[in-house]
């Protein structure tokens, strides 16, 4: 447990986003390994067929992060504002969210898949091996919601070492288990979705366990109120849904993108897929130090510092762009061998897969630090409390990318449709930039109350007896039995038993 609101706001930072960066390593590791296993192995066809679904694949994942980062949000507020009674009750009732948004997902994806897959155009030739993986890998959906869930609770605490042990467990299963499910029993993509999802749920399963013994929910559980408070739960739902909801709309634009690239036939899926690929490790700094700024932001704001908030912000823009100039070099030098990991150049399809991968590489990677601004300064946003700015991000990154893909590909060909990612993350930084600006202002100025803690935490016994502020007097009890995890969390033994 890490509290952000007091000490060297560059080292809290650092030492947050550093775990969770090489947690990140190790996860784009096992899917670089994926990868280049299913690509070496099974051929390019395979290889194909899993980046033709990988929009759908970032759909589910992106809404189940959103909803789960959102979550996180409000927990990481109540951290900082050291309000444990509120703290428990809301990882309680984010439990049972979390749990009802997975049933729904697992049903309507596996019920979904075809319908979706027949719009993203996938070529006839490798739709069964798309389906095959797919149907796999969505049915671990639960374990996606639980890693990602539990993980988002870690984080909100300041815990990024527990992620990172995740990630190193899930890693090594998982790159164990594609070469003996590929390789030894010869069960070609689904051998690797099961791998990922036994990974999975290793990784799962360590995070619920060191969630359970984090010593304020462990001394608080007794005193847990097991009823559903309408109020509360609208609250984490205005927080998760529209970051779900940016993520969905992203998603779909990487679904068109895909729809577009899937015409230009399989060398050329190939080769964008290899990129995508290795597009993790671009933004795995990224992604972690947006991490450590939404909870940086979230406690700080809880706590009432909002000048360390203005501070801590602007420290994190300029690692971020350092630490993007660093990795752009490293790519001009190294790319090109690293992307010879997934694909074979001996037959003339992979040469001309290699050729679109390192074109591909070399624009993104130009471009690599207009995608760490939007990290940092969109998880900021969301930190404050805010996710609507962040979802109209969202929307222009939407029309950026898809205009782009339907636009350019007429005027310069084929390869027009490779800058669209880069127009993408321009789009979005027009929008949260300004949007930081204003949404300091307003905290400066005290005229606002977005993401205020007192919002959704009873302070009062007469806010006690009036649930949430009023506006929902709805209580509903909770059904005996109704998920696993979140009774482990309340009933499991204290780290002092």
């Amino acid at each position: 447990v890490m509290d952000m609101t007091q000490g060297n706001m560059a080292m809290l930072i650092l030492s947050f986003a550093l775990p969770l960066m090489l947690g990140n390593v190790f996860q784009q590791f096992y899917t670089v390994a994926d990868t280049a296993i299913v690509g070496k192995i099974l051929g390019v066809d395979a290889l194909a067929a899993l980046g033709t679904v990988e929009s759908i694949n970032w759909l589910v994942l992106g809404t189940i992060q959103g909803i789960t980062q959102g979550f996180g949000i409000l927990v990481s507020q109540q951290f900082g504002a050291k309000k444990e009674e509120a703290l428990q009750e809301t990882i309680f009732h984010a439990s049972f969210l979390a749990v009802v948004a997975a049933i729904l997902f697992t049903v309507g994806i596996l019920i979904g898949l075809p319908g979706l897959v027949g719009i993203l155009q996938v070529p006839v030739d490798i739709r069964p091996i798309c389906l095959d993986y797919l149907y796999v890998l969505f049915g671990g959906i639960p374990l996606m919601m639980l890693y990602n869930f539990t993980a988002a609770m870690l984080r909100a605490f300041g815990d990024s070492k527990t992620p990172l042990t995740a990630c190193v467990i899930a890693a090594l299963f998982n790159i164990a288990l594609d070469l003996y499910f590929i390789l030894e029993l010869g069960w070609g993509v689904k051998g690797a979705a099961l791998a990922t999802v036994i990974a999975q749920t290793l990784a799962s399963a360590y995070c619920l366990w060191k969630l359970c013994r984090i010593e304020v929910l462990a001394e608080k559980r007794k005193a847990a109120k097991w009823r559903l408070h309408a109020g509360l739960c609208g609250k984490l739902i205005y927080l998760g849904l529209p970051m779900a909801f940016q993520n969905l709309v992203i998603a779909i634009g990487g679904m068109i993108v895909q729809t577009v690239v899937n015409s230009f036939g399989v060398a050329f899926i190939a080769g964008y897929t290899a990129t995508c690929k290795l597009y993790g490790i671009l933004e795995v700094a990224a992604t972690s130090y947006g991490f450590a700024m939404v909870t940086y932001a979230g406690q700080n704001l809880g706590a009432g510092k909002t000048d360390r908030i203005k501070e801590g912000t602007r420290i994190g823009v300029l690692i971020g762009v350092l630490t993007s100039f660093v990795i752009t070099g490293l790519m001009f030098l190294f790319g090109r061998n690293i992307l010879g990991l997934f694909i074979s150049a001996d037959a003339s399809q992979g040469s001309q897969a290699a050729v679109v991968a390192w074109r591909f590489l070399r624009i993104m990677s130009s471009f690599l630090w207009v995608l760490y601004i939007l990290h940092i300064v969109r998880s900021v946003i969301q930190g404050m409390g805010n996710t609507v700015i962040p979802l109209v991000s969202g929307i222009f990154e939407f029309i950026m990318r898809t205009g782009a893909t339907l636009i350019l590909p007429v005027l310069f060909g084929e390869n027009g449709i490779l800058f669209a990612e880069v127009l993408a993350w321009m789009g979005a930084d027009l929008v949260l930039i300004p949007g930081y600006f204003y949404m300091r202002k307003k905290l400066l100025s005290g005229r606002s109350n977005q993401g205020d803690v007192q919002s959704a935490v009873c302070s009062s016994e007469k806010e006690k007896n009036q649930p949430y502020g009023g506006r929902f007097r709805l209580e509903a009890p909770v059904p005996q039995g109704w998920f696993f995890f979140s009774c482990l969390l309340y009933t499991s033994p204290s780290p002092r038993d």
